[in-house]
């Protein structure tokens, strides 16, 4: 009995480590996909499974396969890099790198089953963030030098288990969204810092169908999140440009994608799972970003850019081995595709298409789990088109990789 608070205070935590540290982007966008190490492990290949507390975040119709009460949580330490080769107007060459840093989103979860036929569960993550910070006077600085967007969800869940097979589940999701966006203003030599927060609201309707014991499906959907952002305009530079570009309130609107998750399982021998997965997600949403200045900036109420991103669809494969009864093996692989047009594309999204090879273990004795993966992000190079007006120079974005490690901890009551 004395476990249960300490256990609950680990969830605690990492619900406050979700409110103010998360952000950095490994997924395509600035999506994230790092649900639990498990997950990572196994490239997401949960969606089918779903037999963890993490079914929260991968399929929470999967809720219905767990007893009692449960709980997990952890977190992923993700250091990703880059290099931008730019080409000046003159054809100056220049070579900038991406500030290593480290980044930890966590997650937390817990269920309880109600009933033989009803389940409830919360679960604390997050699906968005982005962090690419170059220094202060690189070439791209016009278009942007450091934004960062940091996304923290809260989304309890019921769950319904229709028949011995079949599982549907329901949710609603909680969502603060804090935007920062810092970038240099050309000829004035004005550095501009626009910063902004909002709430959003969704939902998520998932199944989940178990015919036989070696084969599994399921489905996940989660709706766009639209947030109306509050925030401010602050601008560093000659006083005598202050009328041009006065501090001020500022409103912005952003459309969060709706996604699609699609699972299938396969048990082909009794220690050994393989799961193939498909999610679709529709950037087409985010087709603008749209700035409205209370006070005006040179002598306009707003300021918007065209996005027109696409819809794009993300592939992975899971592989775990019960290489005794206290040690799981895993491993995963997932192909990302990149949704920005070459149109659009600038220095806020390190933009282009990318692999992650994964790795790691679980342990599990009495109530306790434990989960370590590591995945290696791997980028295609890509190049950019000038874009005088956007601040965006001809460019080639190379060596782009990313190291992620995972550790999770998980408790039966």
């Amino acid at each position: 009995m004395k476990k249960a608070p300490t256990t609950l205070s680990i969830i605690i935590l990492s619900i406050v480590c979700l409110l103010f540290h998360e952000k950095v982007a490994s997924g395509a966008g600035f999506a994230l996909y790092e649900g639990s190490a498990r997950g990572n492990a196994l490239g997401g290949a949960l969606i089918a499974r779903a037999d963890d507390p993490s079914a929260l975040y991968y399929n929470p119709a999967g809720i219905t396969q767990l007893e009692g009460t449960q709980m997990s949580t952890g977190f992923t330490l993700i250091t990703p890099s880059n290099s931008v080769t730019t080409v000046s107007r003159r054809g100056e060459r220049e070579e900038s790198e991406l500030k290593r840093n480290w980044f930890f989103p966590p997650y937390g979860y817990l269920t309880h089953k109600l009933s033989d036929r009803l389940w409830i569960g919360v679960g604390m993550f997050a699906r968005f963030g982005l962090g690419t910070e170059y220094d202060e006077d690189w070439p791209g600085r016009y278009n942007s030098y450091n934004p960062i967007v940091k996304g923290a969800e809260v989304n309890p869940n019921i769950a319904w288990k229709v028949n011995d097979c079949f599982s549907v589940a329901a949710g609603v999701s909680a969502m603060r969204l804090d935007v920062k966006l810092e970038q240099k203003i050309p000829i004035f030599n004005v550095d501009s810092s626009l910063k902004g927060h909002s709430y959003g609201w969704g939902f998520n309707l998932a199944a989940h169908y178990k015919p036989r014991d070696w084969i599994a499906l399921g489905f996940l959907y989660r709706s766009k999140v639209k947030h109306n952002l509050n925030g401010r305009a602050d601008f560093t530079g000659p006083k005598i440009l202050g009328k041009l570009f006065p501090d001020g309130d500022i409103k912005a609107d952003i459309m969060l994608p709706d996604e699609y998750f699609f699972g299938a399982a396969f048990r082909p021998l009794e220690k050994l799972s393989i799961e193939f997965d498909a999610i679709l997600t529709r950037w087409r949403s985010f087709d603008h970003l749209t700035v409205n200045f209370e006070k005006g900036i040179l002598g306009m109420d707003q300021v918007a850019k065209k996005k027109n991103w696409h819809d794009v669809w993300r592939y992975q494969i899971g592989v775990e081995y019960a290489l005794t009864r206290m040690l799981d093996i895993r491993f995963g692989y997932v192909y990302d595709n990149e949704p920005i047009p070459s149109g659009t594309v600038d220095y806020l999204v390190s933009s282009y298409d990318r692999q992650l090879f994964c790795c790691g273990f679980g342990l599990h004795k009495n109530c306790w789990s434990f989960d370590v993966s590591y995945t290696y992000l791997r980028s295609k190079n890509r190049n950019y088109d000038a874009r005088p007006l956007d601040g965006v120079l001809k460019s080639r974005i190379h060596d782009g990789d990313a190291h992620l490690i995972g550790f999770g901890v998980g408790y039966k009551f």
